[in-house]
């Protein structure tokens, strides 16, 4: 058996996951998969040319334990001699106040908390500890939800910025190592709860499955993630090219060649519907939906026909198939009016068609540590980089940006996409923006990475939006 450091080693060289030169901050809850990554992490960095420069806990206020776990990960990283980054929020809070589950808002916490934390030390990747295990559950959870190719691929060694080295790696082996060098870690006992149907994976159907039907299935089941992925991968570019030359977008609007669709594959025919409907609507585009578009697009008809879908309108006509917003839904209906108002340093405006107020005030003092999320309510940026008076605004098409974490520029309209808003919500959601270097918030949702707070950053600013109440 290669020692587990070579294997990680391996995978992180195998799928490029950390280059030479850049620094690692590691994703740290408490639980033995974390905290094995956080020491193999450390120890392969004596020899190999990244650095960990610290580790990030989130407190997501569930559990009784929950400060205990972060006093743990304090204590853990003080003995590495690394800088441990904490944040915390009641993600039962945002469930409820969001209309979601607690996984997901939780996910969403999380991955929000890394981003702030990794512009903080100024790292170039955050490594989470996913594992082999994960892998198979993921793999099967989506699979009874009724996955296609790019569900089955299972979790990606790399998403963006966030790597995960041990996804070859075993549960048992990661305790079995923490074992060794006789180190500590926290038990997470929601982890047994099985009404979560993850749990109920692990807990249930993968030992049944072993048991009666595979006693490798999670070796199978990984297998199979690696080849939907390659799959999935393959069949992504062949829609990419495809609709480069089948698909025209212009001001929010996809219009699709009919015959060019008929003459594609049906494998990429759903891609290339649903990558156009998923634009216009700003949200996913299901199964059932993409089929029936299919189905009546491939009748050639030479009627006129209309389809109404969640977030937009299908006409089919002409032989194109044109992808709109949809109508307003009755008479009285009228669309968000552009707005734009001035925002002194500091100061406070209103925004009547936002039905929100957003100041901004200096700061001084040391770094902040709390309520940065870039996709909370309050953010800091650096005063040092804003020209007074800013403006906050309305969103306008063809607006981009580099969203704080993310690395590159994007189009503000695939940031709404990505978050699924609807295209008239993106309307009521201010942007705050400096005239002269462009957007700096975009309220609720990030902070450009040009005004991010670092280490040397002289002069801060607090962005404050709050809900306006209206009779």
């Amino acid at each position: 058996m290669i020692p587990i450091q070579k294997r990680v080693l391996q995978a992180i060289r195998r799928e490029s996951l950390i280059a030479s030169g850049d620094r690692v901050l590691v994703a740290l809850s408490g639980g033995a998969d974390s905290v094995a990554l956080t020491r193999l992490l450390s120890e392969i960095a004596e020899t190999a040319s990244f650095e960990v420069v610290g580790v990030a806990h989130l407190n997501h206020q569930i559990r009784e334990a929950a400060d205990a776990d972060e006093q743990f990960c304090r204590t853990l990283a003080g003995r590495l001699s690394l800088p441990c980054l904490v944040d915390r929020v009641n993600v039962t809070a945002v469930a409820n106040r969001e209309s979601i589950s607690v996984e997901e808002a939780g996910h969403r916490e999380r991955y929000a908390f890394f981003q702030r934390a990794a512009a903080t030390l100024q790292a170039d990747c955050v490594a989470t500890a996913h594992t082999r295990d994960d892998q198979a559950e993921t793999c099967l959870l989506r699979l009874l939800r009724g996955a296609g190719p790019a569900g089955l691929s299972g979790i990606h060694p790399r998403s963006g910025d966030v790597v995960r080295p041990l996804l070859d790696v075993s549960t048992s082996e990661l305790r079995e190592y923490l074992s060794v060098h006789r180190q500590e870690f926290r038990e997470d006992e929601t982890n047994r709860d099985v009404t979560v149907t993850r749990n109920r994976i692990r807990h249930e159907l993968i030992p049944f499955l072993e048991r009666q039907f595979c006693p490798s299935v999670v070796d199978v089941l990984v297998r199979e993630t690696k080849i939907a992925r390659h799959d999935a991968e393959w069949l992504e570019y062949q829609a990419t090219a495809a609709a480069s030359e089948i698909v025209r977008y212009t001001d929010g609007v996809a219009v699709v060649d009919q015959e060019g669709l008929s003459n594609q594959p049906v494998a990429l025919a759903r891609r290339i519907v649903m990558r156009a409907v998923e634009r216009v609507a700003g949200r996913n585009a299901g199964f059932d939906q993409v089929e029936r578009l299919l189905a009546i697009a491939t009748k050639g008809s030479g009627s006129q026909t209309a389809v109404d879908l969640p977030g937009c309108r299908v006409t089919i006509a002409n032989r194109c198939l044109t992808i709109t917003p949809p109508p307003p839904r009755h008479a009285g209906s009228t669309p968000v009016t552009e707005f734009t108002y001035r925002l002194q340093i500091p100061g406070e405006v209103e925004i009547p068609e936002a039905k929100m107020t957003v100041a901004v005030e200096r700061v001084t003092g040391g770094m902040p540590t709390r309520g940065m999320l870039a996709r909370g309510e309050a953010v800091y940026v650096s005063g040092g980089q804003v020209t007074a008076p800013l403006i906050v605004r309305s969103w306008r098409p063809g607006d981009a940006f580099r969203p704080l974490g993310l690395g590159g520029h994007k189009k503000l309209q695939d940031l709404f996409v990505d978050r699924k808003v609807d295209r008239l919500s993106r309307r009521r959601i201010p942007i705050v923006a400096d005239k002269k270097k462009g957007i700096v918030w975009v309220v609720g949702h990030s902070v450009s990475d040009e005004f991010r707070i670092t280490p040397d950053t002289e002069g801060m600013l607090r962005l404050t939006a709050r809900k306006l109440h209206i009779n």
